[in-house]
């Protein structure tokens, strides 16, 4: 390789240059290289420091010309490239050429990441978040039968004994950047699956979830229950409450049980959707409902608590209960909830 280095170094014509680059870099690949073996290369063919990074992983591997792995600080990148696979980006490949860029540095990048991830997908499990939806159907299907569920494991990258936790996701956001963001260690996949969003980790971190993403957590475990969970939870959100834990439903989570006549004919889940003509009362009556006081409700809603409580007032005659009251606020709460289990894909 270091010969065909060489011989690259002296070539005048751009042309025979580019061809022999293509050539450069289908050896390395027939060769199986690894990585390192990449970016040394890389390095001694483009006679400066080459990086390449991983998202996934986060590993960094940086070889400059003389064949020796640099530590030295990174140094701006003249020229970089992103890595992709199955349509995902998932790293970068750059160059720290201290002069002025080579006219052939951006052939030779372009086929370092077509490399580099044909050996990321050779040594997997794919790096990749989005996975095949027939796959995660096969995974959180209560039909599927455990042999079945295990392989489909097997193949999206995850052991067969290692509990997989499910998320199901509403987003306008790719899912393949909402899983990264909340599961940057890995393993995670991810698939749409009929209207919903499906993530699978054995890891999830609440907090990853952007601004504007509603997402409901299953239940480490059995990945077909935590499906259901998760599904579940997912009902439960709000503008408010974004992202909703099963486990943290408790008795609530019965609810979701109740059939949707049979909440409809409730008088107080009748009463709160004529109350929902009124967007500053309805956001007044769920602010309570989830401080519990009013006082903390008014600070909420920075308002005075005088004015709260009359607006609450207000609000409880319409519904008939007194708000006021321990019973009055439960009553409130189940009301609103099952009222919006009814309708669980409104932005409210």
């Amino acid at each position: 390789m270091e010969a065909l280095a060489e011989r690259l170094s002296q070539l005048d014509s751009q042309v025979e240059g580019a061809i022999r680059v293509v050539m450069f870099y289908d050896t390395l690949i027939r060769r199986r290289v690894d990585l390192p073996a990449l970016a040394r290369a890389s390095a001694g063919l483009a006679e400066c420091v080459v990086g390449i990074r991983l998202h996934g992983t986060g590993r960094t591997i940086r070889f400059s010309s003389d064949g020796k792995e640099t530590s030295a600080p990174q140094q701006p990148a003249s020229t970089t490239v992103p890595v992709t696979l199955d349509d995902e980006e998932i790293g970068a490949a750059w160059l720290e050429r201290p002069a002025s860029p080579s006219p052939l540095d951006e052939m030779l990048l372009d086929r370092l990441v077509i490399a580099v991830a044909a050996v990321v997908e050779r040594y997997g499990p794919a790096r990749t978040t989005m996975a095949d939806p027939a796959l995660v159907e096969l995974v959180i299907s209560a039909g599927s039968d455990d042999a079945a569920r295990d392989r489909a494991l097997r193949l999206l990258g995850f052991a067969a004994d290692v509990p997989v936790r499910v998320a199901a996701v509403r987003s306008r956001l790719p899912l393949d950047q909402i899983g990264g963001l909340v599961c940057p260690a890995r393993p995670v996949k991810a698939a749409p699956v009929a209207d919903v969003g499906v993530i699978l980790a054995t890891t999830l971190d609440p907090a990853g979830f952007p601004d504007g993403v509603r997402a409901g957590i299953g239940a480490a475990g059995r990945p077909d229950r935590s499906w259901r969970e998760a599904r579940t939870a997912l009902r439960f959100t709000t503008a408010r409450q974004s992202v909703v834990h099963y486990d943290s439903l408790g008795a609530l989570a019965l609810l979701a049980q109740v059939p949707p006549e049979v909440a409809r004919d409730n008088a107080d889940v009748a009463a709160i959707a004529r109350l929902a003509g009124s967007a500053d009362d309805l956001a007044t009556l769920d602010v309570y409902c989830a401080a519990g006081s009013l006082r903390r409700a008014a600070d909420l809603l920075h308002l005075h608590h005088s004015s709260v409580a009359r607006r609450l007032d207000q609000i409880g005659k319409a519904l008939g209960i007194e708000l006021t009251e321990p019973t009055g606020l439960v009553r409130a709460r189940l009301a609103l909830t099952a009222w919006r289990l009814l309708d669980d894909g409104r932005d409210d």
